[in-house]
């Protein structure tokens, strides 16, 4: 754990404390998911009894007239300031949402005392503020250490708070390893939960296993639950990078934090708490065009139902099979989507669904592709994965393409 502090405590004392939206080439969203909210921002906070000298905070909408609902954020390790992630907090309030910021520490305390910590912050600001808080409506949002940290903590305040009643979700972003969840627990999230997990192509801190780990083993049904993979650009020599620190306000906000974060936390929102199919089909879209679409020029995300390995566990500083991850056991059954050569980037396919064609990727020369019905028909060929693939004279429907050992599943729409 240590070299995860010493890594961010770095990058939190180069940035600045108040990022600016600095992107030359796109501004922000002026309208729909992830554009600004029309609500004025307050903020109350309270000492928090886990970590004396740092306060617990609740941003929420000041012109609210009753609850609402409401967020629990769980920052990076080492990310115990709240201006770090001042973004998404003031964002989260503009749209109509109160989000609750709980400090932790950073050394000299376990990981099950960081939990606590978090846990018994949120129950507090729950008691404290029970005009602005409703606790029938809750999302658990987290980045790194608080992205694996937001599905204990999240099913113990469904489960014994009986927190999230009228709707639920989680958002667990680049997650370090989940603790304080036992298989059976995994395997006990209420009906109604919703879950979102998104990974940074480039990040070489945390282990895309522990996501994919979590994503494959929880219950929650395949309908209500999807995963997104955001990669790198350079467009007019600006430089997104989707590395570990995505979603780290400290640095300068870019269309990653608007297009690739905020409006997807927008759309889950708005899905789980007033049940739009319009929200659904951004936050959970399973490769909708409304989902992974990101502004003219960049990458679209990435979505997958079964989401494979791109790198060698050997690339990261926090390896899936290191013997701090209580998971540990499920790290070999996740199946690999590397190509031959140490390193070398897994396949890729878009935009999915597809009207017209597909995008191939990531394949190395002279290697075939096949496309297969559900049935297990081979339905379409080409010689050279390299290349679009035309795909309009399919029906409409699920397939599957194949390049070598590699499968995909993409939707002809």
């Amino acid at each position: 754990m240590f070299r995860l502090y010493t890594l961010l405590l770095l990058v939190l004392l180069c940035a600045p404390a108040h990022a600016q939206y600095a992107d030359p080439n796109y501004p922000k969203p002026i309208s729909g998911y992830g554009s600004d909210g029309p609500h004025p921002v307050a903020t109350v906070s309270f000492p928090n009894l886990n970590f004396l000298g740092r306060n617990i905070e609740v941003y929420y909408p000041a012109d609210a007239t009753g609850r609402v609902p409401t967020i629990f954020y769980s920052h990076a390790f080492g990310g115990n300031v709240s201006s770090n992630i001042s973004g998404v907090l003031e964002f989260a309030a503009r749209k109509g949402y109160a989000i609750v910021f709980v400090p932790y520490q950073t050394t000299g305390v376990t990981v099950a005392d960081r939990y606590t910590n978090l846990l018994q912050g949120f129950r507090r600001a729950a008691r404290r503020y029970p005009t602005i808080i409703d606790t029938t409506r809750v999302g658990f949002l987290g980045h790194s250490f608080g992205g694996g940290a937001s599905f204990g903590n999240g099913l113990r305040c469904f489960l014994d708070n009986g927190w999230g009643q009228n709707g639920r979700f989680i958002y667990s972003l680049a997650p370090w390893y989940v603790y304080n969840l036992t298989p059976t627990e995994l395997a006990s999230f209420p009906g109604n939960t919703r879950l979102l997990v998104e990974i940074f192509n480039d990040d070489d801190t945390n282990d895309h296993r522990m996501a994919i780990d979590a994503f494959r083993n929880v219950n929650i049904p395949a309908a209500e639950k999807d995963f997104l993979m955001l990669r790198s650009d350079t467009l007019a020599n600006h430089t997104y990078l989707a590395d570990h620190v995505v979603p780290n306000t400290a640095a300068a906000f870019d269309a990653l934090d608007y297009y690739a974060y905020y409006r997807l936390l927008d759309a889950l929102c708005d899905y789980t708490f007033n049940g739009s199919l319009a929200g659904k089909n951004v936050a959970l879209g399973h490769g909708s065009t409304a989902q992974v679409t990101m502004p003219a020029g960049l990458k679209p995300l990435i979505s997958s139902s079964n989401p494979l390995v791109r790198w060698s566990q050997s690339k990261y500083l926090f390896p899936c099979n290191d013997a701090q991850n209580p998971r540990i056991q499920f790290c070999s059954s996740i199946v690999s989507a590397t190509l031959p050569g140490h390193g070398a980037p897994a396949l890729e396919i878009y935009p999915n669904p597809a009207a017209t064609a597909l995008t191939i990727s990531g394949a190395p020369a002279n290697q075939p592709v096949r496309v297969f019905n559900v049935l297990g028909s081979l339905v379409l060929t080409a010689p050279d994965a390299r290349r679009q693939l035309a795909v309009a004279a399919l029906p409409a429907g699920l397939y599957y393409l194949e390049v070598g050992s590699q499968r995909m599943p993409f939707q002809r729409e």
